[in-house]
């Protein structure tokens, strides 16, 4: 059989076809029957709203639909257009864009599909600001989309563009669509929390919806740090100029650099949205707490952020640091293994923050004399949760530098 770069350019478009439409629709399905299990339990309870709510339902689950319709448009640019320039570079920036665009689908569909949800429950429970609702789900879902939007571009970079054709190039362009996919998961999860709760909270407190949404933007524009920091590494890595670094190990340091942006931001993307979600609940409850609130929140997001700092430090470091040619491939690994060592190991501190804040933020709600005492714990249980980031930190240092 033969197997020219020609054939391998084809090969990799198939693949990143089919990873961007098979994992592009794995979110919008769940945020599509997310928002059609609520809208069952809103009509449950007012069938008389069953007309208002269908269309709340229908409008939710097509902006939900929009990530996957989004992975439907690269995956056939991957499958059927013709790509004039052939080699490794190629192959690589074709599978790098699969899979930018269909790991970055999933967070997204996920996310907007909970004010879908949230906003049928709330209709049931306020029919007469069905029109005000439609209109914070949109815009919460709206937002949802954009860590979709930022990772379709960058998946439409990796098509179009050509990038050079020097050896490391092909490494690059994967780590990029590697870094984009996997950090546009956690902030569009996240950004759902706010939105479903604005909704939600609008209809226990119809007087409070406007200090629900500006809380709810402010909220969900932290959740998209992390995916903003994925989307720097990811253009760093398809236009810096890497010709005069050795082939082994840098290869493995850029692959690296993509993982350890892309997995720390999931868990910082989550957790920030757990703390806006929490937030926004809090001030639904207790309009008059909304300073003490958002502070709390903006406090308890910005420590949530740290393990994607660190993702974003070690991505960098294996980015700029020059290593020395290396003939065997244990060099290689011990860079690819730091990359790994803190992209997971930033997922679970990222979301373990976002808890704590959550939980402060809802408490001070309805004990705003406790502020102080519920901050402090907050932090305390913060930082003790942020030490497990700190070790695997430790560890992609020690492979970099010392391994």
């Amino acid at each position: 059989m033969d197997f020219d770069i020609q054939t391998l350019v084809h090969v990799s478009a198939y693949i990143g076809g089919g990873i961007a439409m098979g994992f592009g629709a794995i979110g919008a399905a769940i945020g599509e029957g997310y928002t059609a299990a609520q809208a069952n339990c809103a009509i449950a309870d007012r069938p008389d709203t069953s007309g208002d709510l269908i269309k709340t339902m229908l409008v939710g689950q097509a902006v939900a639909e929009s990530a996957s319709i989004f992975a439907l448009v690269v995956s056939i640019l991957l499958l059927f257009r013709e790509f004039p320039v052939v080699g490794i570079h190629k192959a690589a920036a074709l599978l790098g864009a699969g899979i930018s665009m269909g790991f970055g689908a999933i967070g997204s569909g996920i996310g907007s599909g909970l004010p879908g949800g949230q906003a049928c429950l709330a209709i049931a429970r306020q029919p007469q600001m069905a029109g005000r609702l439609t209109v914070t789900l949109l815009i919460g879902s709206a937002v949802c989309q954009t860590p979709a939007i930022l990772a379709m571009i960058v998946a439409l970079m990796l098509l179009f563009v050509e990038f050079g054709s020097a050896p490391l190039t092909a490494a690059s362009l994967l780590g990029a669509g590697i870094c984009m996919g996997l950090g546009a998961i956690g902030s569009g999860i996240g950004s759902g929390f706010p939105a479903g709760e604005a909704c939600i909270g609008s209809a226990r407190q119809p007087e409070a919806s406007s200090l629900l949404t500006t809380n709810m933007l402010i909220g969900s524009a932290v959740c998209q740090t992390p995916v903003i920091f994925s989307m720097v590494v990811s253009l760093m890595l398809m236009f810096m100029k890497f010709a005069n670094a050795p082939f082994n190990p840098t290869w493995a340091a850029l692959i690296g650099a993509g993982i350890s942006t892309g997995l720390a931001a999931i868990g910082s993307g989550v957790g920030g949205g757990m703390a806006a979600g929490g937030s926004c609940e809090g001030i639904a409850r207790q309009p008059e707490s909304v300073g003490g609130v958002t502070t709390t929140m903006l406090v308890g997001q910005a420590v949530a952020q740290t393990p994607s700092i660190f993702g974003l430090l070690v991505s960098f470091i294996l980015m700029f640091k020059t290593f020395p040619e290396a003939t065997t491939l244990s060099a290689s690994m011990a860079l690819l293994g730091a990359g790994i060592s803190m992209g997971f190991g930033g997922i679970g501190p990222g979301i373990g923050n976002g808890m704590a804040a959550e939980s402060a933020v809802k408490w001070i709600a309805r004990n705003l004399e406790m502020t102080g005492d519920l901050m402090r714990t907050m932090l305390v249980g913060q930082a003790v949760s942020q030490s497990t980031a700190i070790y695997a930190m430790v560890i992609s240092l020690v492979l970099i530098f010392v391994v």
